[in-house]
């Protein structure tokens, strides 16, 4: 009975602060108590994802919030922040432009054309050639 109710205010406290060494502080219990009950009760484990899951939603909630207010007030960083996730117009963008009409690349453009892929973190090997073997195949 006891062990439920600790259980209960450390989930609490996780719904509020997802950060488990602040849910333990403001508990009193252990990390190791709370990593021990994690591993032993599956519906434990369940509850505190669960809760984590909660505390993440409640601070981006909060965060947005604290984001509205600074575009409100005219700050600069937060404006440009919120326009380069939320609109499309002023993401960043990497803009590749070529003149030649010809559909083979040229060794110098196979290695632009993976420098931009690498830089837009799109691929992480060497597939450039498979790229071109399967628009050929």
């Amino acid at each position: 009975m006891k062990k439920n109710k600790f259980q209960d205010q450390f989930l609490n406290e996780l719904m509020k602060v997802p950060i488990v060494q602040v849910a333990c502080e403001k508990t009193g219990l252990s990390r190791n108590s709370i990593y021990r009950w994690r591993k032993e009760d599956p519906a434990f484990a369940k509850k505190m994802d669960e809760a984590i899951t909660e505390g993440v939603a409640f601070v981006n909630d909060m965060s947005e919030s604290q984001l509205l207010v600074l575009i409100k007030e005219k700050n600069y960083p937060a404006i440009s922040f919120w326009l380069r996730h939320r609109n499309v117009n002023y993401k960043d963008k990497l803009e590749i432009t070529s003149k030649d009409d010809s559909e083979e690349l040229t060794p110098a453009q196979a290695r632009i054309v993976k420098q931009a892929l690498r830089l837009a973190n799109i691929t992480k090997t060497k597939s450039i050639r498979n790229i071109k073997q399967k628009s050929h195949d």
